[in-house]
């Protein structure tokens, strides 16, 4: 690193002078002097890096105990895309010993797979980007001076794990909780692989995928005191496509954060706003102690489409329907229905009213307790959340998808919208890395701090050393003592 750091002075310097210079020529091209300025940083900041991983390898080369396992068979020119753009730097191709195998150990050191080319902040800027942008997009923002394929960012995407919540604090205590859930239709280009997907009898495909949101949350508030837009307080999210028995992992998930985050023997009431649709009601099984209740949206939206015939009337009409759900029996409100549908001049406006018939009495108790309980029971926000979260990434523009990439962009979105560290993301990933031959082998690495205790308690085995870190020493040798822990732990 010293080295760059030197050249820098000797020769950047210079550089950031005439830039300089040139700005005060003229002051009004301001641009020119931040993008000259950030071009000389970009530069330092690369050879910086380069230096760096080619001093490792190179104390790996000259270790004595790497000796011992590891033949060096070439040294290589190698390529690193980071955030700040491509860092190419030479390492050393080993062969070990007694196993014939082959690896470049400066990969064991950084804990990377060989064939990786991002770097963890690399994939982390991909990732924050590809949440809002398409995978082209996001492979163009990866590194300031290059970019990586969509390909590359499709793969990235694919192979991605979400860890399981967890909080380290005392569970919180709230009165009532609240849990919204629907889904998107996501058009699919394939299930698996392309060409899979199947046709029905009028020769259509099946190419939808349902893509699922779960939220829960404390309550809305407003978001200033004067405003009329309103906010949840504390929402925490779940997105995925979670199909026949995996929708009971889905709920079994909400229900792992809800006890995990909050004391739910002191909650009055859980509320689950939703469409009555089968997949949510079905949460209604899976988490003990929910209320379940139709959303206000689908019930408006109901009643609209059962009334909108009575042109002046429907006011009224609308007005009857909701009195007598709320306050009225089954057989009131079917009778009603049946006196609306006397009103319908056509046969399509008939069975719209039949269907917001059916639609209420399959979710009576659930429409009765959003009219009934108005202090404890909030709007949903369902329909709105849809929209922000899911469509406006994969569906409200002509895109498609397979399965599994859906699946990976709606936990992905969530876990954004939760506030995940993108870059944690990238370090939680599992890494699959073959342990190098003779690591069984434990050797005791000599810090300087131990080399200096051991004498002094007259272990005179390491007495050679003593007189050796008596003296001050180079920041380059103090690297090396950093740096020896680390290597003799990657064979």
């Amino acid at each position: 690193m010293y080295i760059s750091i030197q050249h820098f002075l000797e020769k950047g310097i210079e550089r950031l002078k005439k830039v300089e210079k040139a700005f005060l020529t003229n002051p009004t091209d301001m641009a020119s002097f931040v993008l000259g300025i950030t071009e000389e940083v970009h530069k330092l900041g690369l050879e910086m890096i380069k230096e760096t991983l080619e001093f490792m390898d190179e104390e790996i080369r000259k270790d004595s105990k790497r000796k011992e396992s590891w033949y060096v068979e070439r040294s290589d020119n190698k390529c690193l895309t980071t955030s700040l753009g491509d860092v190419r730097f030479r390492k050393t191709y080993y062969q070990n010993k007694t196993t014939g195998e082959y690896e470049y150990l400066l990969d064991r050191l950084l804990e990377i797979d060989s064939h990786e080319r991002l770097t963890e902040d690399a994939e982390a800027k991909m990732l924050q980007e590809v949440v809002e942008a398409p995978y082209r997009k996001a492979g163009e923002e990866t590194s300031l001076q290059s970019s990586v394929s969509k390909q590359t960012v499709k793969n990235k995407i694919h192979k991605l794990e979400f860890p399981k919540y967890n909080v380290e604090r005392d569970k919180k205590v709230v009165d009532y909780l609240y849990i919204d859930a629907d889904e998107d239709h996501v058009h699919l280009q394939f299930n698996e692989t392309k060409g899979d997907l199947e046709k029905d009898e009028n020769n259509r495909k099946n190419n939808c995928v349902l893509s699922k949101i779960v939220y829960v949350y404390e309550g809305i508030e407003q978001e200033t005191p004067k405003s009329k837009r309103h906010r949840l307080i504390e929402p925490h999210y779940f997105c995925g496509v979670y199909d026949g028995a995996e929708n009971q992992k889905l709920w079994d998930e909400v229900y792992e954060y809800l006890e995990t985050t909050y004391d739910l023997d002191k909650v009055k009431k859980i509320y689950l706003n939703a469409d009555g649709g089968a997949w949510i009601k079905s949460g209604k099984n899976r988490i003990a102690g929910i209320t379940y209740v139709l959303d206000e949206f689908h019930l408006n939206k109901y009643i609209l489409r059962a009334t909108s015939h009575m042109l002046d009337s429907q006011g009224d009409a609308a007005k009857a329907v909701r009195d007598t759900i709320k306050d009225g029996t089954k057989a009131d409100f079917e009778v009603l229905m049946d006196e609306v549908a006397e009103y319908a001049e056509t046969v399509s406006c008939a069975n719209r009213v039949m269907e917001t018939k059916n639609y209420i009495l399959s979710n009576w108790t659930a429409a009765k307790i959003r009219l009934r309980d108005r202090e404890t029971v909030i709007g949903s926000s369902t329909e709105c959340h849809v929209s922000h979260i899911l469509s406006s990434r994969m569906s409200s523009r002509p895109m498609g998808w397979s399965r599994l990439g859906c699946d990976k962009m709606s936990h992905l979105r969530a876990y954004h919208l939760n506030k995940g560290d993108m870059l944690q993301l990238v370090r939680s990933q599992p890494k699959k890395l073959a342990k190098a031959a003779g690591a069984e082998n434990d050797y005791e690495v000599l810090s300087m701090a131990k080399i200096q205790a051991s004498e002094k308690n007259g272990n005179y085995d390491i007495g050679k050393y003593y007189e050796a870190v008596q003296a001050s020493v180079t920041d380059n040798i103090s690297k090396q003592f950093w740096l020896r822990k680390k290597i003799r732990g990657i064979y």
